[in-house]
């Protein structure tokens, strides 16, 4: 599977996301560099944003590259972690949305609705971003602009 250029994958969830964060796992579980920050099961209610956090700290401490976050809509999860400069954080619907998120928007976080999307489609928008690179050119003069005032 190309990597769309990411090297290490941070994966997160809360208890609403538990689901559908498994399947991830089990999914891209063969990549050397995939870095599981929890949960480990849905049994115990947990705070998105401490979950959210985790992913951060993965950046910061360059742990990671890219991530994949599931709460139970994926807005809870991206609002937390866009709080960092370091990422751009996507909450997708469809494989198009995915695919262009990267492409257009060099997303480095994809946050999914464990209680919102059909997961086999859910699958199938992991493996889309995680294979797309970024298009830069144009692109990257909008991406860059993100943190500017």
């Amino acid at each position: 599977m190309n990597n769309g250029g990411f090297h290490h994958i941070g994966l997160v969830s809360d208890h609403a996301g538990y689901e559908l964060k498994h399947k991830i796992f089990e999914l891209i579980k063969s990549r050397d560099s995939l870095h599981d920050y929890g949960v480990t099961s849905d049994s115990e209610p947990v705070d998105y944003p401490d979950q959210a956090k985790k992913i951060i700290l993965g950046f910061d401490r360059g742990d990671i590259d890219g991530a994949i976050c599931v709460c139970g809509s994926g807005l809870g999860m991206s609002m937390v972690a866009n709080r960092s400069p370091a990422i751009r954080a996507a909450v997708v619907w469809s494989k198009e949305s995915a695919v262009l998120s990267r492409q257009h928007n060099d997303a480095n976080v994809l946050c999914l609705g464990g209680r919102l999307l059909d997961h086999q489609l859910a699958l199938d928008m992991v493996l889309a971003w995680l294979s797309t690179p970024f298009l830069g050119g144009r692109h990257q003069r909008r991406v860059g602009q993100f943190n500017s005032r």
